[in-house]
C-alpha cells in the first residue's frame, strides 16, 4: 500500500507570531488550496497550532468534513528567544552546522527530529492520505531529512502556500513538489 503525506506551507500571513492571521490574499489562497485538493481523498489533517496554519487548511477541512488535529511539534522552529537583527545569516549558518543554536533556540537537528517524528508516526499508521500544515523553515528541515540536497537556498525559493508530497511504498520514501 502506498501512503501519501501532503506537506503544506501556510498561505500568506500578516506576521510571524503564533497568532498572526492570514492576509486577505492568504484567505483567497486557502480557498485555491482547497480547490487543489478536490480530486484527492484526504483521510486526516494535522496542523501546527499557529493561527495562520489553521486558517490555511480550514476551507479544505470544512469542505471535506475532516477534523483538524493540532500538533505542537509542527510549530515553527524557534531560531532564538531574542531578536536577531542578522537572523537571515544566522538561519543560513544553521543549515551548514545542524547543531548550531542561538539563545535558547532550537538547532536544525532538534527541529528536524521534531517534525520527522510526526511524519514517521503518520507513515506507521493505517491512514493512507494525510495533510500536514506547518511553516517554511521546519518543512525545509523535514524535506532535508529525506533529500540531503535540500538546503538554505531551497528554503529561499518556497512559496506561500507550497505543497510537497511524501510517498512511502515498501519503506522507500519519495519526495515531490506538487504546487506550482
Amino acid at each position: 500500500m502506498v501512503k501519501h503525506i501532503y506537506v503544506i506551507r501556510h498561505c500568506e500571513a500578516r506576521g510571524q507570531s503564533a497568532d498572526a492571521s492570514l492576509t486577505e490574499h492568504g484567505f483567497h489562497q486557502a480557498e485555491i488550496l482547497a480547490d487543489f485538493f478536490t480530486d484527492k481523498k484526504i483521510d486526516r489533517i494535522i496542523t501546527s497550532p499557529f493561527l495562520r496554519a489553521i486558517q490555511t487548511i480550514e476551507p479544505l477541512s470544512t469542505r471535506g468534513n475532516i477534523n483538524i488535529e493540532i500538533d505542537e511539534r509542527l510549530s515553527e522552529r524557534i531560531l532564538s528567544t531574542r531578536d536577531l537583527p542578522d537572523w537571515y545569516e544566522k538561519l543560513q549558518a544553521t543549515f551548514t552546522d545542524m547543531n548550531l543554536k542561538f539563545d535558547s533556540g532550537e538547532s536544525s537537528k532538534e527541529a528536524m527530529e521534531r517534525i520527522v517524528n510526526v511524519v514517521k508516526g503518520i507513515f506507521q499508521s493505517d491512514v493512507k492520505r494525510t495533510i500536514v500544515v506547518s511553516h517554511g523553515n521546519i518543512i525545509t528541515l523535514l524535506l532535508k531529512h529525506y533529500n540531503n540536497d535540500v538546503d538554505f537556498q531551497f528554503w529561499t525559493h518556497l512559496s506561500n502556500p507550497d505543497v510537497f508530497q511524501l510517498s512511502v511504498k515498501d519503506h522507500e520514501v519519495t519526495l515531490e513538489r506538487i504546487w506550482e
